[in-house]
């Protein structure tokens, strides 16, 4: 199977990247190009969704993509989250404990609820994260 990608600005400043099929050290490529030209579309303080409903392996090729964008985001002062992996992408996300968990959702509505905790964090006043 090879690698599928498609994505959606759901506001100015976030991008739903949807990652399907394989990512491994055949595809990872294809997924560090696309990041690679719509990082700069979201400018500083922007958010990331990866979704990882389609995606049913990752290999450490895929890993070091994953690192890739979050560190890109982490520069631009912005966020990386990662959203309905599949068990298995899971397992390997805990075992080799590549991304941390308070960057991973279930379901689009934890996300949601996530995303609001954070906004009325910022407009409360509290910069904390949460």
């Amino acid at each position: 199977m090879t690698l599928s990608l498609n994505h959606e600005f759901s506001a100015p400043d976030r991008v739903v990247v949807h990652v399907g099929g394989r990512l491994d050290a055949m595809t990872f490529g294809e997924l560090d190009e696309a990041m690679l030209a719509l990082l700069p579309r979201l400018g500083d303080g922007g958010t990331v969704v990866v979704d990882l409903a389609g995606l049913e392996y990752v290999s450490s090729a895929g890993l070091r993509s994953f690192a890739r964008i979050r560190k890109s985001m982490r520069t631009r002062n912005g966020h990386t989250l990662l959203l309905n992996p599949q068990p298995q992408v899971r397992k390997v996300f805990d075992i080799v404990k590549a991304v941390p968990v308070n960057e991973v959702f279930t379901s689009t509505q934890e996300l949601d609820a996530y995303l609001d905790r954070m906004q009325r964090q910022i407009t409360e006043g509290d910069n904390d994260d949460a």
